[in-house]
C-alpha cells in the first residue's frame, strides 16, 4: 500500500500575523517537514480565493466575520478576506519544505461556492481531482497534517474515509480555530467516520 502525507493549508494568513491566524498555526511546520521523507507522496492544498470570494464577510451588507449564512449549498461561515490569489497572505509559510511536493491542490477559486476539503467543494460533489491523482498513483493510505483542524482538516478527514482511503489525522501536527465547540464536533465527525486520530 502507497501512502501519502496531505498537507493542508500551512500559508500565512492562517498562521500569526495573518488575516484568518489560527492560535499557534505556525508551530507545526517543522514537525510536517520532518516527516516528508516518510512517505510516498506529498501534497499540499492551497487555499486560492478571488477578490470578493461569497465565503468572506465583506461580500455580504451587513454581516460580520464568523457569522453564519446560508448558500444554495447549505450553512456558511463567513470569514474575514483571506488567501487571496497572489497575494502574500495566500503564500505557504516560508519555513515549508514546499520542494518535497509531488503536487499542490489549490481550492476554492470559484468565486459562488468554499472550499474546505482537499477531496471536494462545499457542495460535496464538485471534485478537486485529488481523488483521480490518488488513484492514478496507485495511493490508498492517507496521512493529513496542517489547518485548520475543525474545518478543513476535518472536511478532508471525513471525505478521504468516505471515498475508502485509509485516513489518519497527526492531531500534534494540526491546529484548530475552535469556533463554538468545532474542535469537539470534528474529532467526534472524524472519529465517527473511521478516521484514526493520533
Amino acid at each position: 500500500m502507497s501512502h501519502a502525507l496531505i498537507v493542508i493549508d500551512v500559508q500565512k494568513d492562517f498562521c500569526p500575523g495573518g488575516a484568518l491566524a489560527v492560535p499557534d498555526g505556525d508551530a507545526i511546520v517543522p514537525g510536517i517537514n520532518a516527516l516528508m521523507a516518510d512517505f510516498d507522496a506529498v501534497i499540499l492544498t492551497q487555499d486560492w480565493h478571488p477578490q470578493g470570494h461569497s465565503s468572506f464577510a465583506s461580500s455580504h451588507p451587513g454581516k460580520a466575520p464568523y457569522d453564519l449564512t446560508t448558500m444554495p449549498y447549505g450553512p456558511q461561515v463567513l470569514w474575514p478576506d483571506h488567501c487571496v490569489q497572489g497575494t502574500t497572505g495566500a503564500q505557504f509559510h516560508p519555513g515549508l519544505k514546499t520542494d518535497r511536493a509531488d503536487l499542490i491542490i489549490r481550492k476554492g477559486y470559484n468565486p459562488a461556492i468554499d472550499s474546505y476539503s482537499a477531496f471536494f467543494e462545499n457542495d460535496r460533489t464538485t471534485p478537486t481531482g485529488l481523488e483521480g491523482y490518488l488513484r492514478t498513483r496507485g495511493i490508498d493510505r492517507l496521512t493529513l497534517v496542517g489547518l485548520a483542524t475543525d474545518f478543513c482538516v476535518n472536511y478532508s478527514g471525513l471525505d478521504a474515509a468516505r471515498l475508502g482511503f485509509a485516513t489518519q489525522v497527526r492531531m500534534d501536527l494540526c491546529r484548530a480555530i475552535d469556533l463554538n465547540g468545532s474542535l469537539d464536533a470534528a474529532r467526534d465527525a472524524m472519529r465517527g467516520a473511521g478516521v484514526t486520530l493520533t
